[in-house]
């Protein structure tokens, strides 16, 4: 009987400690809402302070698929390797929908947005 209240309390304590940790790292997550539009993002460039990020983009009438790349300023954004993969879309965003990047952590600097699929001009999100 001993054995088993121990294990019900470490399983508890794990449970609690696991849901804190949930719920303080979603609250220093912010959220930057992007609009795409045919050809273009309706947002022109973004001042952002150092921090956690997801990227939500929408796609209103775009005519096409839409994503979102993100790249640090100086890298050629033309290859891949260059992206910061967590700012991917988790998956294409079709017409009247909305997606949502993975959590990326940004530093001050500056960054290059845009999207290939609805080829957007390249837009500059800077970090302070």
């Amino acid at each position: 009987m001993k054995k088993l209240i121990a294990i019900v309390m470490i399983v508890f304590a794990f449970s609690a400690n696991t849901y804190a940790q949930d719920k303080m790292m979603s609250k220093d997550v912010k959220t930057v809402s992007l609009e795409q539009t045919p050809g273009e993002f309706t947002q022109k460039g973004l001042t952002l302070s150092e921090g956690t990020y997801v990227f939500e983009i929408s796609n209103h009438q775009a005519g096409t698929d839409v994503g979102f790349v993100l790249v640090p300023q100086g890298k050629d954004a033309s290859k891949p390797e260059n992206h910061i993969k967590a700012a991917y879309v988790t998956q294409v965003v079709k017409e009247g929908k909305i997606e949502t990047s993975n959590e990326v952590k940004l530093t001050k600097g500056t960054y290059t947005y845009f999207c290939p699929l609805n080829k957007t001009p390249q837009y500059t999100l800077t970090v302070k």
